[in-house]
């Protein structure tokens, strides 16, 4: 808005000027004003307050001239006692710009027409310029810096050209950036003990970059620790009189914002840490989609933080932002990538699948079960049910009842799968029965089973025999599921285990007539079991066993739970069993370890300089003591989490709304204790004894 235009009472001065020019008198005016104004008397009716142009008063009869000139002051201020002594405006002896300028030159700058944005301060006043942006802050910059020295000298020289930008007030070595590329160039520090890098400053000779690209999010910001006595140093010193000034904050969370005013000089200044989305600060969102995304604990966070004095927001507005913006940017997130993989699995033939449950406690006491279902072909997770205990009856029936949903939702987008490998869970055995579904086991659940049995028993004193046998047996099973092509195979395979322990290698089973193996003389004949031996009855009884016949016709031939059992530590990770949560967090937790294992399922073996595979020798515990060699992943990627922090950042917070929509749709049952009617806490606490 152009300022209003007011008509000067200077006698001989035809202009009209702006208002921020003119300096009002109110009545009575003094003789010698009235005189100079009027060349007499003032007329009868005039208004209240009369306007004199600043150009009628020398330059010294202002307070703060040069500030105004330099832009640091909005109003200009007489002196106690100045009046108008110039009649002619015309013949106004001012003061150029650049002199004004020149007269604010402080020594620490070394320059004329300083218009620097420094680093170290992290300036942002609106009425200063000109505008710089600076890597080093969040927020907007635009003030004129006019050094920071313990001078208070003011020079007075001739204007030469326009400075260079002033170099960091600190040297550090650069970080190197996890997504690449660095903010700014790499300084070396010298190796001395006792340097001092404030003492080394006007050892640089070039600028460094500190403009910031105003295109860049808040949350893309490099971020540091500032102590707060080395922050509030910047804000002692009025930067126009050089006096001290008075400086109020105000912290929310994270997030300070800082208010300088000068009571000399009447300068004023506010300086926010973080940039504020809407009514949000920026860092204090930024920390919560960095906790939550990670599965960080906030609580251990916040233990850390207060180790550190550091200043962190209440866990009440960690969980507003959760339910406002995180949750339902996670299962935006999670809904978008299981769509974009369904609809690849819809054109695809051949697919196998595995199916498996995690509950969220030890035992029959569980109150939620993760039921998962993999592509083998590609080792990612298709779908997650979360499927609460009163919803069927019990934690018993979780596991049918989360294969059951995940099944209606492959066949509700067109995908046809061959076969699906589980556990041997009996509902879910019966389940895929009826739905004329080929079911297979996986061979490390049986294999499980029978060695614990067998280990059992050979810690009998009649059945010690049974101690060199027990490794052969568990390869045998393994051998038995890889190599065969029909259930009938699998069974006569499984059962020429008990001639092959007697030194017996042809069998009565057309199926499977005879051994594979060449023939050999054993060297220890006193391995060799003999029928009707205790060791043999007891082992014959295990491994005929109806049963376990049954389960060896469904091994799996090719395909395995392991991956399986793998994403289950990953959950571990986003969802310990020691921590509760409610069943929307349950979900978006379990929706997050999913993005975390899909992305890193084809994570490449680590390779040494010389391009060779890394391996480490591990100790498993179920070799008793034996190490065997392991392959050394490379490092996982996190790219959910910046992908995350941009759908926030860009969309969810301007509008929620789509979003949390997407979150209502999830049926959510009602909690456990809602059949049961709640007391009253004071009659509670009155029968505590």
């Amino acid at each position: 808005m152009p300022p209003k235009r007011l008509r000067c009472f200077v006698v001989g001065c035809k202009n009209e000027h702006s208002s921020h020019y003119l300096l009002p008198t109110s009545e009575p005016l003094k003789t010698q004003w009235s005189n100079f104004v009027f060349e007499g008397n003032a007329p009868p009716g005039l208004p209240k307050y009369v306007y004199v142009c600043a150009n009628h008063f020398t330059p010294d009869s202002f307070l703060n001239k040069g500030q105004y000139k330099a832009g640091f002051a909005k109003k200009l201020y007489l002196k106690n006692g100045s009046v108008p002594s110039i009649r002619d405006a015309a013949s106004a002896p001012e003061t150029s710009a650049s002199e004004e300028l020149t007269k604010m030159h402080h020594v620490a700058c070394q320059t004329d027409t300083p218009q620097l944005c420094t680093v170290g301060t992290q300036l942002s006043i609106k009425t200063l310029r000109p505008h710089y942006k600076s890597t080093g802050t969040q927020t907007n910059m635009s003030w004129t810096d006019i050094g920071l020295g313990s001078s208070q000298t003011l020079l007075s020289s001739t204007p030469t050209k326009k400075p260079i930008k002033r170099p960091r007030l600190e040297l550090e070595e650069e970080e190197e950036d996890p997504f690449g590329g660095s903010s700014r160039a790499k300084v070396e520090q010298p190796s001395d003990s006792i340097y001092d890098p404030a003492d080394s400053v006007t050892t640089l000779t070039e600028p460094t970059d500190v403009t910031m690209g105003s295109s860049k999010s808040a949350h893309k910001t490099a971020t540091y620790i500032v102590y707060e006595n080395c922050l509030l140093e910047l804000f002692e010193q009025c930067p126009v009189c050089q006096r001290v000034s008075d400086v109020r904050t105000r912290r929310v969370g994270t997030f300070l914002s800082l208010e300088q005013r000068c009571p000399h000089c009447e300068f004023f200044r506010k300086w926010n840490s973080q940039p504020i989305l809407g009514s949000t600060p920026a860092g204090n969102l930024q920390l919560s989609v960095a906790v939550y995304a990670t599965g960080a604990s906030f609580f251990k966070l916040e233990k850390i933080f207060r180790a550190m004095q550091l200043k962190i927001m209440h866990y009440d507005t960690f969980r507003q932002h959760a339910r406002r913006y995180i949750e339902p940017a996670i299962v935006h997130s999670w809904k978008t990538a299981q769509d974009g993989m369904l609809q690849q699995l819809s054109q695809q033939q051949n697919i196998v699948l595995v199916g498996d449950l995690r509950a969220d406690s030890p035992g029959h006491s569980a109150k939620f079960g993760s039921y998962s279902v993999m592509d083998l072909g590609t080792s990612n997770i298709i779908d997650l049910q979360l499927v609460q205990s009163n919803e069927v009856g019990g934690s018993n029936y979780m596991e049918k009842e989360g294969l059951k949903r995940s099944l209606d939702l492959l066949r509700a987008h067109g995908v046809t799968f061959d076969s699906i490998v589980t556990d041997r869970h009996p509902q879910v055995q019966k389940f895929l029965q009826e739905a004329n579904i080929t079911h297979y086991y996986d061979v490390w659940h049986i294999e499980k089973g029978l060695s614990k049995k067998l280990l059992k028993i050979s810690q009998s004193k009649d059945c010690e025999k049974l101690q060199k046998w027990l490794c052969s047996i568990k390869n045998h099973i393994y051998w038995t599921a890889a190599s065969s092509s029909s259930a009938q195979e699998r069974v006569a395979k499984w059962t020429s285990i008990l001639n092959h322990v007697q030194d017996i290698h042809t069998h009565e089973d057309p199926v499977f007539p005879q051994c594979l193996h060449p023939q050999r003389t054993s060297r220890d004949k006193s391995k060799w079991l003999r029928a009707g031996t205790p060791a043999f009855c007891r082992l014959e009884k295990v491994l005929t066993n109806k049963g376990i016949l049954k389960d060896v016709q469904k091994l799996s031939p090719h395909h395995q739970t392991s991956s399986m059992e793998a994403f289950h530590s990953v959950i571990l990770r986003f969802v310990p069993k020691n921590v509760v949560f409610s069943f929307l967090g349950m979900l978006c937790r379990l929706y997050l370890a999913a993005l975390h294992f899909n992305e890193n399922a084809g994570c490449p073996q680590a390779t040494t300089a010389a391009g060779e595979p890394q391996f480490k020798v591990n100790f498993p515990k179920y070799k008793k003591g034996q190490c065997t060699a392991k392959p050394v992943k490379a490092d996982p990627t996190f790219h959910y989490v910046e992908n995350l922090l941009n759908l926030i950042f860009e969309k969810v917070v301007i509008d929620p709304t789509p979003y949390v929509d997407e979150v209502l749709q999830i049926c959510i049952p009602e909690d456990l204790t809602a059949q049961f009617q709640k007391p009253d806490k004071l009659d509670v606490i009155a029968s505590y004894v």
